[in-house]
This record gives structure tokens, sequence and C-alpha cells, in this order.
């Protein structure tokens, strides 16, 4: 358990996230216009006249939005709303062209409600985190305070764009239910699992560096023992998993020492100071009133019906917290060559390509792709499984990589056959493995006469070494072997070697 010492006593930290991510979609929540806003992208030109707010324009809802949000709430085992509703929620800022956010007001059911992930603890003990809803939303503009010396400017092309808000809860009727997260690691592995599940589904890119994932942090403290939750503050927009583990710790040790010192903790929404680490007030926390919350009434009420949520439930894909166990329970994987290998579900892909339906190749596979295929991601195109050169270099492919493990494995080359193999691919030589082997000269020697006769030659050669292996110097074997593997030019099959010098050497 996560714990921070203070003068009076041990404290613990109670930490809720408010996670936006952005939803991948061809057009905006509620306009045709299109939902890419790149850096590249001209500003102000990816915008409708409902993005833009003029008079009279009605936004109509994107039923693949919906989807993609079901589609999330199944993922994360919570109960989908059959009926729901769209609300303004009031606040003036530059970057909001209406003067309100469409979105699900947190006193009605959203589309998505009480689901769930699991989550390692910090003693390394399963754990539930609670999350009370997930709701639809639509992302503000975008100010720029840069390219003026006194003058800000708005790009309208991200308004509009939808996010799903995943909130965490907090049990307050079963307070010793430990359901939320305690501590700045554990927010970690929770974010990480929500983009996991995000990329997984294809939901969103989830990248908290270009901003498609970021996350509201709330953090109080208490001190250990205690039942009720006090005063907590929130930190709006982080978009990195240092920063937020580091604000929840220094966070909550300047509440200790308020509290310590016998004030009080007040519900303020603060701003995170990257440079330093340290965060200030921006203004004192708003609740619900003041955001006056009222039903859109542009808006029809949403329905959705048994039959979408099945429609959705059976174009699911294994998630890759289901991927890495079969991993490790049907191939042998250790738990960190698993994760490696489901970092992305399109090289959980190509790794299951590559495998086929050879298991016993899994283990050579997983050790290639981690040791010398991710060291080079420019030779290896993950969501492509033709062979061939793409400008001017070598794409390595699944087949590619079985092959040659293959080719290992019956002995047709050894490891270091093998790694120059490879590095030739790596400078664009075409063809398979094995034509590669074949041209190069590079097959193993198995022939057990043809090895036979160059270890007659280097125990000949090293008579001296003989008497000392045979007087109980048993590691000069490795000088055997090394002088016939420089003999055979590294072809000879090493497990042959071995056991034709042993009878020999006695």
């Amino acid at each position: 358990m996560f714990t921070i010492k203070g003068k009076t006593g041990d404290w613990e930290v109670v930490v809720g996230l408010e996670t936006h991510i952005e939803v991948l979609s061809k057009s905006k929540i509620f306009s045709g216009a299109s939902a890419d806003y790149n850096p590249t992208v001209t500003p102000n030109t990816q915008v409708s006249f409902v993005d833009a707010a003029m008079p009279g324009m009605l936004p109509v809802l994107n039923e693949y939005c919906v989807d993609q949000a079901i589609k999330f709430g199944l993922a994360i085992n919570a109960e989908i709303a059959h009926k729901s509703r769209f609300a303004r929620k009031q606040y003036f800022y530059p970057d909001l062209p209406q003067g309100y956010q469409i979105t699900q007001a947190t006193s009605e059911p959203a589309v998505v409600n009480h689901g769930w992930i699991e989550i390692m603890d910090d003693d390394g003990n399963p754990k539930k985190i609670l999350i009370e809803r997930a709701h639809l939303e639509q992302d503000a503009a975008k100010n720029k305070h840069d390219m003026h010396p006194t003058k800000s400017f708005v790009d309208l092309n991200r308004s509009g764009v939808m996010l799903l808000e995943i909130v965490t809860a907090l049990d307050i009727k079963n307070p010793e239910n430990n359901s939320y997260i305690t501590s700045p690691d554990e927010a970690e592995r929770y974010l990480r699992q929500i983009r996991e599940i995000a990329r997984a589904l294809g939901v969103s890119k989830a990248n908290m560096e270009e901003g498609s994932m970021r996350a509201d942090v709330n953090v109080s403290v208490r001190p250990v023992g205690e039942k009720t939750f006090r005063t907590r503050t929130e930190t709006k927009n982080m978009i990195s998993f240092k920063f937020i583990k580091n604000h929840i710790e220094n966070e909550a040790r300047r509440q200790i020492e308020i509290y310590e010192n016998g004030g009080t903790v007040s519900q303020d929404t603060l701003r995170y100071h990257q440079d330093d680490g340290t965060s200030s007030v921006m203004r004192s926390k708003e609740d619900a009133l003041d955001y006056r919350y009222f039903p859109d009434p542009d808006l029809l009420p949403l329905i959705i019906t048994d039959e979408q949520i099945e429609r959705i439930r059976k174009t699911m894909p294994e998630l890759p917290t289901a991927t890495r166990a079969r991993y490790i329970e049907k191939f042998g994987l250790s738990e960190y060559d698993a994760a490696r290998l489901t970092e992305t579900v399109d090289i959980s892909h190509w790794f299951d390509l590559a495998v086929g339906d050879k298991t016993e190749r899994a283990k050579g596979i997983a050790n290639w792709m981690i040791s010398e295929l991710f060291a080079h991601p420019e030779n290896y195109d993950i969501t492509n499984e033709k062979s061939g050169v793409v400008d001017g270099m070598r794409i390595i492919t699944p087949t590619d990589l079985a092959e040659l493990v293959d080719m290992v494995s019956a002995s047709e080359i050894n490891g270091k056959q093998a790694k120059d193999i490879f590095i030739k691919m790596l400078d664009g030589e075409t063809g398979t493995p094995r034509a590669i082997a074949d041209k190069f000269g590079m097959k193993q020697i198995t022939d057990t006469g043809a090895i036979e006769k160059i270890i007659d030659e280097v125990i000949a050669n090293n008579p001296s070494q003989v008497e000392q292996y045979k007087s109980g110097k048993v590691g000069l074997l490795g000088f055997f072997v090394g002088n016939v593997m420089k003999a055979s030019g590294g072809k000879a099959n090493p497990g042959v070697v071995n056991e034709i010098l042993k009878k020999k050497l006695g």
C-alpha cells in the first residue's frame, strides 16, 4: 500500500481520473466535417457551419461515434444505457464557439455506465478499478497563443471532434471496498490499460503526446484508517504519464502539509507547471450548478437497442490482456515477452502470423522480434503482410522470420548464420532466407563424415591440448569446438561437433 509519512502519521492518497480519448472517426460527432485536424492541415479548413456555431445550424449525431463508445463500454465490462440524453454544459471561452459544450450530464445515465478494469496494485495483486461512466461529448477548438506578440488565434478544426470521457468511481456506500486508485503507479497502470484497450479496439489512437488522450487528475488525502473522503483538487488536461505521477505525489504532500498545519484544502482547479513540477490555482472548482446543465433541445434522446449492442459485441477483437494470457499459457512465453508482443494489436497480429499453426516456433519468433526486429522498425511493416522492397528498403515479413526460425530449428543453419542472413535482409538483399542462404553458401554442414574429417585434423594439429583435456582440463572442449568451427568456415553444426569431439577426446 502506497502511503506518505507526515509529521502526524501516515497518510494515504485517493486519486480520481477523468480520461478523455479522441474517438477515431472520419467525421465529427455532430457534423459532416472531417475529424482530421493534424498539424499539417490548414487551420479552420475542416469546419462546418455547425462547428462554427452559425445561427440556425442543427447538430446531427454520428452513429459510428456511438458504436465506438458502445464497443469501449463492452470492453470495460460496463452497462450500456438503452436511453440517454445529450445536454448543454455552459461555459464561455474562445475555443467554444457555441458558448456551451454538447455532452451528457453527470446527473443522468451516460451511454456507458458502471464498468471496471483490472490492474495490478503496488503489491502485485489484481485490483478492479471501478469506472462510473464513459460519456460522449464534443471537443473544443484549439487556442494558439504563440503566433503573435499581442493576439491569440483560434483554430476550429478540432471543434466537434468526438471525445469519450471515462470517469473513475468511488464506492461511497462501501468505503472498505478499495476499488479506486491509491498511488501514482496505480494511476499510470490504469491509464496504460485505458490506452491499450482503446488502441486494441481501434476506438482511439490514445496518444498522450499528441493530445488524443489526456486526463484530469483529482487528488485528495486522508490519514490511514480514516473512511471518509476529503476535499479534492483537480488538475486539467495532463498529457504525460511522468507528469501525472509526479503531480499526484507532489499535490498529496502539499495537502498533507496544509492539514498538519491546521489548515483546510480548497476545492480548486489547478494548473500543472511542467518545468518544475509545481502547480498553481487556476480557479475555484466548479460544480454542476455552475455549468447550468440542461437537455439539448436540438438533439433527440439517444436510443440504443439490444440488437445494436449484440452486433457490436460480435465485432470485438481479442483484448491485449487475453492475448497476453494466451501467449503465456499456450506458448510458454514470459510475462515480459508477452507484454512486449501485445504493445499494439498490429504487433500481436504480426507475431500470430509468424507463428502460424506451429506452436514450437513461438519462442524463437518472440526472441527474434524483441531482440532484433524491434531494433529496426524501418525494416518491417506490422500493418503489411506482403514481402518486397518499399522505397528501396527490404521489408521483413512474418513469413521471412518464420522461415528463418524454422531453418535454425531444422539445423539447416546455425545461430550465427541466421544472424548473417538477417543482416543481409536488413541491407536490402531480396529473396527468402533459404534463397539467401543458398546464394551465399551459408547452409550448415550436418554431414557427420565431413565434420569428423575436420575434427581429426584439429585434434592432430593440437596434441598438447589433447593431453591436457584428457588429464582433466575439460574446459578445453571450447578450444576444439572453436577451431573446428573456424576450419569449417562457421558452417559445421555445433551440436554434431560437440558430440563427435567428446567421443574422440574420450
